[in-house]
């Protein structure tokens, strides 16, 4: 049997089918225009809610910032003119003394600063709120969780708070400033810088001392208003009053016409009279007002001229506390008998007395 008997026997071959590809759909012209024709329905629809609320957050905005710059710009004129009237003050000694051009210069910075700062964050947040509320957004739980988030932070940073509170409160009510010498507890000198949060104080010795506004209790200003300077005049009490008085006036009266002295005492220097009799002593105190800071100096001054008028008019100063007499101390030995001469064994007075040993040669 041949080849092709078998083959045509067999039959035609099935010829190979190609594989399915999954149908691509193309949307026909119709499906765009149905399209395009929703889409402009609802642009169409809400196109003026989109214009309006625009429209809103726009005019939010831009009074928002008008609104802002207004008030900045008003905070600042007010601290403008807050400082030309302290310095329209000025022309009185007590005014120029009292401020200086630093402490209103750092005051004034501060307290603007301050007022700009709040200003801005209540008229923005206000806005935001504003614009929130514009676009429908339910502000409730954002207001709620901001609460809580601001008590959490008030609670973790309650020390700051403080510190910021109380400086806030200070410099808005001036209770020192910088070129004041004051005492606040935990440490004390000259401050040479007033922050929302520390202030700076420069010591006696030189050091300076960084004090938290929110640890200062109580503040004393040994700046503001006027200082007393007193001294104490101890002599003995067999002195002629009437003399040390005299003597004491005269002192008084030419330390008050001297310069620069005339310029640093804010009123006579007056003798307060005896402050003090003990047996041998009494104390006359003089005292005086005095410029801020300037009691210390006057006092040096004041006991410098008076011993030296004491000395000359033969006036002697004791000290300030009665001294009684010591008594000489008991001789510890005062009672005690002198020692025999028996005591000593090899005394003559004892080989005397001794008896006669047997063998020994008489003398």
């Amino acid at each position: 049997m041949s080849i092709t008997a078998v083959l045509s026997a067999a039959g035609p071959a099935p010829s190979p089918t190609p594989t399915e590809s999954p149908t691509v759909l193309v949307p026909s012209l119709q499906d765009a225009q149905q399209s395009a024709t929703h889409a402009a329905s609802w642009v169409q629809q809400n196109w003026s809610t989109w214009l309006a609320i625009g429209l809103k957050v726009l005019l939010i905005l831009v009074i928002a910032v008008v609104l802002r710059v207004a008030v900045r710009r008003a905070i600042t004129k007010l601290i403008d003119r807050m400082n030309r009237s302290v310095q329209s003050s000025d022309g009185t000694a007590l005014g120029s003394l009292l401020v200086n051009v630093e402490r209103r210069r750092q005051r004034s910075q501060a307290i603007g600063s301050v007022l700009r700062s709040v200003a801005s964050f209540i008229i923005l947040g206000t806005a935001a709120l504003m614009v929130l509320s514009a676009f429908q957004i339910n502000l409730a739980p954002l207001l709620a969780s901001a609460g809580v988030a601001g008590v959490a932070i008030g609670f973790g940073a309650r020390n700051l708070v403080t510190d910021f509170l109380s400086g806030v409160f200070m410099i808005l009510e001036d209770q020192y400033g910088v070129g004041d010498t004051i005492d606040a507890g935990v440490a004390s000198g000259e401050v040479i810088e007033v922050g929302l949060r520390v202030t700076k104080l420069r010591g006696d010795q030189g050091e300076i001392w960084y004090v938290r506004n929110g640890e200062v209790k109580r503040i004393g200003n040994l700046s503001q208003g006027w200082a007393t300077a007193g001294v104490d005049v101890t002599v003995s009490s067999h002195v002629d009053l009437d003399r040390l008085k005299e003597t004491l006036d005269e002192v008084t009266e030419k330390m008050s016409r001297e310069e620069p002295w005339n310029e640093l005492l804010w009123g006579p220097i007056e003798s307060l009279g005896l402050d003090s009799v003990l047996l041998d002593s009494m104390v006359v105190r003089l005292t005086a007002k005095t410029m801020p800071g300037k009691s210390l100096t006057i006092e040096r001054e004041l006991r410098w001229r008076v011993k030296r008028a004491l000395d000359a008019a033969g006036i002697r100063i004791v000290g300030g506390t009665t001294v009684l007499p010591e008594e000489e101390p008991d001789d510890p030995t005062a009672g005690i008998a002198p020692p025999s001469v028996y005591s000593n064994s090899g005394s003559p007075q004892v080989e005397a007395a001794s008896p006669i040993a047997p063998g020994r040669p008489v003398r």
